[in-house]
């Protein structure tokens, strides 16, 4: 089993950065694929970013590339996302999950924060 917790969601203004973490607990989190997921009122979870367990391998979605970054720091069993450039449309809960391997499809992940709000205002 591995508990995941998030943390570093906020208020904040568009073109802002923030960090979001994922501190893991009860197993190493490097032993994982890593994914950040998001999911908007009235809307769909959708896949943001992902990272391989050796961090040999990072995805991205489309709407974030360039502007996010996916990192893991085994040593503190932690996996980050920094998220540069905010936009309004950035707003929903984060969720940081963890599965065997790397995939964008959400069911495809065994264990799940309870999330974390990132609210961008223009």
């Amino acid at each position: 089993q591995v508990q995941l917790v998030e943390s570093g969601g906020g208020l904040v203004q568009a073109g802002v950065s923030l960090r979001l973490s994922c501190a893991a607990s009860g197993r190493t989190l490097s032993r994982y694929a890593m994914g950040w997921f998001r999911q908007a009122p009235g809307k769909e979870r959708e896949f943001v970013a992902a990272i391989s367990w050796s961090a040999g391998v990072r995805d991205y979605a489309d709407s974030v590339k360039g502007r996010f970054t996916i990192f893991r720091d085994s040593a503190k069993n932690t996996g980050y996302l920094t998220m540069n450039s905010l936009k309004p449309e950035d707003t929903a809960v984060y969720y940081c999950s963890a599965a065997d391997r790397l995939s964008r499809i959400a069911s495809s992940y065994d264990y799940w924060g309870q999330g974390t709000q990132v609210t961008v205002s223009s």
